[in-house]
């Protein structure tokens, strides 16, 4: 069989860089191309993955006509995700959409009507669903160890999103600050912020956790920094019939959780009607609290089995044998979160509890 054609679309997201690597070390794929308008930010894949100058594009068409992908990977800046989608589903091909869903709810759905006549995959990935801690905490509240869930609470964030390139490689205080005047994160028009970076984790994957489950209301607010427009830090409260759940986000934690976990510590806490579960990003166990068992209990993470150890290994397959994306990657669960998102950001412009939006 010949190997997937993919493409990367978009240098915005410091992701495509550890997305590209994942396709570079797939035996059942290859980096059929890469496009950017700008060149500059190409440089460290062309160089990464060895790419020659037949696989570069700064033209979007030129580089789609060209390669004919099977799969575009598109890491935008996020208020250009539905003109990507909308342009790449012309092509008829897989869109693999580098988290978050959408700038807003009416984007969301632009990107699931521009695919729905394509009968091709959208995928939105979130990354924090391959990490083992947090498949392993699915797997346990599905098997009721800890009752009926009745509370998702959620805190992530980072230093910032200019501390860190592809790879995770470090980017020094003061160059950040240089970059920050430029950059589309510190930019509302181009859906900059901890807001709309995070908080789709914790509202898709805590949707993935309740089964579906949509709040009936949402409160949130927000940091205000002078010289900055968009928001570093985001408190969010869900009402749902079985109870209240936390999501919080921020930019500035004194550590990245994969190095040194920050206090407090990122990752999730789930409450249930018998238990608790805590499990922080990129453990090596979670800890389970029972009514029978009240002395915390640290469980080793479940190895995550092939085919679902990454994103594009799991993309690839769900292409390979027409099956359907699931969990959070199915743009439905990411539809909710990106609903209570904008919920979310609309009640802290308001300064008052909302409805969840349609």
């Amino acid at each position: 069989m010949a190997k997937f054609k993919v493409v990367g679309i978009s240098f915005d997201h410091m992701h495509m860089g550890d997305l590209l690597r994942l396709v570079h070390e797939n035996p059942d794929a290859e980096i059929a191309g890469i496009f950017d308008p700008n060149p500059a930010k190409m440089e460290s894949a062309i160089a990464n993955f060895g790419l020659g100058a037949d696989k570069v594009f700064t033209d979007f068409d030129a580089c789609m006509k060209a390669t004919k992908p099977d799969l575009a990977i598109l890491c935008a800046a996020t208020a250009d995700h539905a003109t990507y989608t909308e342009r790449l589903a012309k092509y008829g091909v897989h869109v693999f959409v580098e988290k978050p869903f959408a700038a807003s709810v009416a984007d969301a759905r632009r990107m699931m009507a521009a695919m729905k006549p394509t009968g091709k995959i959208m995928a939105i990935n979130w990354p924090l669903v391959w990490v083992p801690s947090h498949v392993t905490a699915k797997r346990l509240i599905a098997e009721g160890t800890i009752g009926t869930l009745t509370s998702v609470h959620f805190n992530d964030g980072n230093r910032g999103p200019l501390y860190h390139l592809a790879d995770k490689v470090e980017v020094s205080a003061a160059e950040v600050e240089k970059q920050k005047p430029g950059s589309w994160w510190y930019k509302r028009s181009s859906g900059g912020g901890s807001l709309l970076d995070y908080l789709g984790y914790g509202s898709t994957l805590g949707t993935w956790y309740m089964d579906g489950e949509a709040p009936s209301e949402v409160t949130c607010t927000v940091d205000h920094t002078p010289g900055i427009e968009v928001d570093q830090h985001s408190i969010t409260v869900c009402r749902y019939a079985r109870g209240l759940s936390r999501m919080e986000t921020r930019w500035g934690t004194l550590t990245d959780p994969w190095t040194i976990q920050p206090q407090p510590t990122c990752g999730f806490v789930f409450v249930g009607t018998d238990g608790s579960i805590s499990s922080p990003d990129y453990a090596t166990h979670v800890s389970v609290q029972t009514r029978a068992k009240p002395e915390a209990t640290l469980v080793p993470v479940d190895t995550l089995p092939v085919g679902k150890r990454n994103a594009i290994e799991y993309v690839l397959g769900c292409i390979k044998n027409g099956t359907k994306v699931t969990g959070p990657l199915d743009p439905e669960v990411s539809l909710m979160g990106q609903r209570i998102v904008d919920t979310a950001a609309q009640s802290a412009k308001e300064k008052r509890t909302l409805a969840l939006l349609p």
